[in-house]
């Protein structure tokens, strides 16, 4: 019998469809099941396994013991301090940064290249180094210390030190973030919304701002995550009294040192559930931003 042939190019014999081109099987790229399994080995032993064994740890606590401790006036002044002071922080970087941002990448400038580089800084500098740094220039007597100090105002050894140590850290992290988006963002949706009659104040607005959203969110997540787990620059500039200047990192230093190894890992356990809550909402929020928040002409 010849094998007639279907309109679709295949050819039948007897009741079987031999494909004439060669069917190529779906799967999965290649190497996927050995880089699968690499990545969830490291991950298990370089997160999974430690955060289990902050649980347990934490277990030896009683549920009333637990609560005692993680809600005592001392930890959670320090917990209010690292997190209320690392988000505004963050607020604070995600401004600084988007304004740095558009300087450095849509006008040239003498020492443009120095600044660029300058922006890296915090990236290099040892975080004790930083916080030495910052506490001799915003001391009584330092440089920016001793004109706001007439002014009565005190930066070092206060929770407003902390805060100017926190910045410092976490530009950087929306900086970088966002600088090659913008730089890779068509000037042609720009002339597109002016030739359509919008202003600059539109074209910013709905045209740069969408497409830069998830940039900027992500730039903000990790500036906040930086600064909540941030120890070597803002314990020298902190002053550390408790119930005034006292960040939650450092606290868990000074249950460890008093041998108090559960109630630290408690308020660890705390500081992980809040963190990855509000890393898991900024989140939902950028993925939100990249579905809904695509550039269009104004």
């Amino acid at each position: 019998m010849l094998p007639d042939r279907s309109r679709s190019g295949s050819i039948l014999i007897g009741n079987e469809a031999v494909v004439g081109v060669a069917r190529k099987q779906k799967s999965v790229l290649p190497g996927f099941g050995l880089t699968l399994g690499l990545t969830l080995t490291w991950l298990t032993l370089l997160i999974l396994i430690p955060l289990a064994g902050l649980f347990i740890k934490t277990s030896e606590l009683s549920f009333g013991q637990f609560i005692a401790t993680v809600t005592s006036p001392r930890t959670l002044h320090a917990l209010g301090i690292s997190f209320g002071l690392s988000f505004a922080a963050a607020l604070v970087n995600l401004v600084a940064g988007v304004l740095v941002v558009w300087a450095l990448v849509r006008y040239r400038f003498p020492g443009h290249r120095l600044f660029d580089a300058i922006v890296d800084i915090p990236f290099a500098l040892p975080t004790a180094v930083a916080g030495v740094a910052l506490s001799a220039l915003f001391s009584q007597n330092g440089w920016l210390g001793a004109p706001l100090a007439a002014l009565g105002i005190k930066v070092a050894f206060t929770p407003l030190g902390i805060f100017v140590a926190m910045i410092f850290i976490g530009i950087p992290f929306v900086v970088r973030t966002v600088q090659p988006v913008l730089a890779d963002l068509e000037v042609e949706l720009e002339e597109a919304a002016t030739s359509l009659g919008a202003d600059r104040w539109q074209i910013v607005t709905r045209v740069i701002l969408p497409s830069l959203l998830p940039a900027i969110l992500t730039g903000f997540a990790l500036a906040f995550a930086r600064a909540v787990g941030e120890y070597g620059s803002v314990i020298f500039i902190a002053g550390n009294l408790p119930n005034v200047s006292e960040i939650a990192p450092l606290l868990i230093v000074i249950r460890l040192s008093e041998f108090r190894y559960a109630d630290a890992t408690a308020i660890a356990v705390v500081m992980l559930v809040v963190a990855f809550i509000i890393i898991f909402i900024i989140n939902r929020i950028q993925r939100w931003a990249q579905l809904h928040g695509t550039a269009r002409p104004a």
